[in-house]
């Protein structure tokens, strides 16, 4: 009867281990801000981003960048469907031609308790990776307009109305993804009496474009 219970629990084990995978894309583009980022995704919606860019525009100086959320239902569906198209990233997904030109060192990588492939590429002709890739640069971009939105509002907040016309504009052309994922910074910037009224409007917008509710403000 122990025999029986041990490999019960052994076979749960396994399997829940196997139930729990990881998905992560990371580019690193020398020269570019930032300069290098990934985005690691669990298959429970759990995800963390990581960057190393620029403090500002204005200066040289760079900072690492970690920001944890949880990705939406149907992001986190996509991704794994994608992935799985793309059979888990076990072959060559890079096109070859080298003709074309460097858009950043990108990686995909996907991880559970039994299984662990990764492949390197600049493009792929796989549509699914092509999806996969547009998918993850637009969350990365949500991200980094969150981590320049936090900088700006600590140390320049004349700067915030630009920043903000620029994250309206590419949300609205579809070029962003999971805004829930930085609805903090927008919402503390929506609460803040000391940020003009055309500013903390244009944060509220932006919240409900990700479906995300702003609070009345103070």
């Amino acid at each position: 009867m122990a025999t029986v219970f041990c490999f019960c629990l052994l076979f749960c084990a396994t399997a829940a281990a196997a139930d729990s995978a990881t998905i992560t894309f990371s580019l690193d583009f020398p020269h570019s801000d930032p300069e290098h980022y990934s985005l690691a995704v669990q298959s429970d919606g759990h995800a963390k981003y990581e960057s190393t860019g620029k403090i500002s525009a204005e200066s040289d100086d760079t900072e690492n960048y970690q920001s944890d959320f949880t990705v939406t239902d149907a992001t986190r569906a996509r991704i794994f469907d994608l992935a799985a198209q793309a059979h888990d990233f076990s072959g060559k997904i890079d096109s070859g031609n080298k003709k074309l030109a460097f858009t950043g060192a990108k990686k995909l990588t996907y991880t559970d308790g039994q299984k662990n492939a990764t492949a390197d590429y600049n493009y792929s002709q796989i549509p699914a990776i092509q999806q996969l890739t547009a998918l993850f640069q637009g969350i990365g971009a949500t991200l980094e307009f969150g981590r320049r939105l936090a900088y700006q509002h600590r140390y320049q907040k004349l700067a915030l109305d630009d920043e903000l016309k620029h994250m309206e504009s590419e949300a609205r052309s579809g070029s962003l993804s999971e805004l829930q994922a930085v609805k903090p910074i927008l919402q503390a910037i929506y609460d803040d009496p000391s940020v003009i009224n055309v500013v903390r409007a244009r944060a509220q917008r932006i919240m409900e474009m990700g479906n995300t509710p702003a609070l009345t403000p103070r």
